[in-house]
């Protein structure tokens, strides 16, 4: 049995940088543990499998360690396969996800995510333990499905040289960390260490976190982001309520067979 498999840098617009994925179509769904192990093999932060479900997509997230319920890079990977490289002419895409239904559309040169928006509570009680992870500590540390720490500048984030085993030892998925930009409205970086993944290079689900914070504090909804990771990447982000538009561009690497 041969699967399909394409390798898309997501968030950029250039090669060897944004956040690398890996994207399977199906005809069919494979066994939960291949498609792990195909994930496991590609040993990408994220590798999405796709089925066409009626007028949609089935849309499923693997890490090298797990099944995940929400990957933004990943779906802006699937969506760019449809369009580009397997023809799909509508506007508008959507996936039947963990994560509910989430539509990726064209807006000129972008693909633009719907995502659900998750605003951080605050979470001050995690204060010292994210403190000690971090070797800094944040001005503020607030959660949601991940932790996220505030520095008050764009240097203090990529300073950071972080404990990966005491992130993994935090509640919640995963830790991020953020800040005003220089040249955008906010930067970050994200660690996710129980998941496989210790740093992410770009992570568009936290950006369901970030853009409602960010939002708030900067009295605007169309925010320009960039995850400062060592391959970096560019996000367009607008808070809408209890949604959030996330968008960027993305390129393809590699095509190919995997041999089952």
């Amino acid at each position: 049995m041969k699967v399909p498999l394409y390798q898309i840098d997501a968030f950029t617009g250039r090669l060897f940088a944004g956040n690398p994925a890996g994207v399977c179509p199906l005809e069919s769904w494979l066994a939960d543990a291949t498609m792990q192990a195909i994930a496991a093999e590609n040993a990408l932060s994220e590798t999405a499998f796709l089925v066409e479900q009626g007028e949609g997509y089935g849309l499923r997230w693997f890490t090298p360690a797990c099944e995940v319920d929400l990957c933004g890079h990943a779906t802006l990977a699937s969506a760019f396969v449809l369009f580009e490289e397997l023809g799909v002419e509508a506007e508008r895409i959507v996936f039947s996800t963990r994560s509910g239904a989430l539509s990726v559309a064209r807006e000129g040169a972008l693909l633009a995510m719907d995502f659900p928006a998750l605003p951080p509570e605050p979470r001050e009680d995690q204060g010292d333990a994210v403190a000690a992870a971090l070797g800094a500590r944040p001005s503020a540390v607030l959660g949601k499905a991940n932790l996220m720490a505030v520095f008050a500048d764009e240097a203090a984030v990529r300073a950071l040289a972080p404990d990966m085993a005491r992130i993994a030892a935090l509640p919640l998925g995963g830790l991020i960390v953020t800040a005003p930009g220089e040249a955008v409205d906010f930067v970050s970086r994200y660690f996710a260490p129980k998941a496989g993944i210790p740093e992410d290079p770009v992570t568009g689900s936290a950006h369901c976190e970030l853009a409602p914070y960010w939002a708030g504090r900067l009295g605007k909804r169309r925010l320009a982001a960039r995850q400062v990771s060592t391959r970096g990447g560019e996000l367009e982000c607008e808070a809408r309520g209890d949604r959030v538009v996330v968008a960027g561009r993305a390129v393809k690497y590699l095509e190919g067979l995997i041999q089952l």
